[in-house]
């Protein structure tokens, strides 16, 4: 008796997910992309609270506060992040088995939106200093 799990089998003996190999191969790409990215967006964060403590420069509280912010919007932005390439990661499979696939504007807007706001706080903060 065969498992409930067992992929969906069409005439010619081609399962679902063989049948549109190349889409799930990109889809695969894009959620490393995206892991590389949060990777990055974490790394720059660390780079910059680590850079601002380093230096033997006295700085005042409130360049302290924008230096711990943005490291901890960094990290809190990069695991976000990773959690919606591993969600449109998933749906995106489903989908392009189904046949159903759309776009996600949505997260794409999104990310958009922080990346600027995180930039944003780095200009307040690299203005700060001088």
């Amino acid at each position: 008796m065969k498992s409930q799990k067992t992929k969906q089998t069409n005439r010619e003996g081609q399962s679902s997910e063989s049948k549109y190999i190349q889409q799930h191969l990109a889809n695969e790409r894009t959620y490393l992309a995206w892991l590389r990215t949060a990777i990055a967006i974490i790394g720059v964060g660390f780079l910059v609270t680590n850079m601002h403590y380093a230096t033997d420069v006295q700085h005042s509280p409130r360049t302290d506060m924008l230096a711990n912010i943005i490291g901890l919007a960094s990290v809190s932005f990069g695991m976000f992040t990773i959690v919606l390439a591993l969600l449109g990661y998933i749906k995106k499979a489903k989908s392009i088995n189904d046949q159903t696939f759309h776009s996600s504007k949505k997260t794409l807007v999104l990310t958009g939106i922080l990346i600027i706001i995180i930039a944003l706080i780095f200009a307040a903060y690299f203005l700060m200093l001088n």
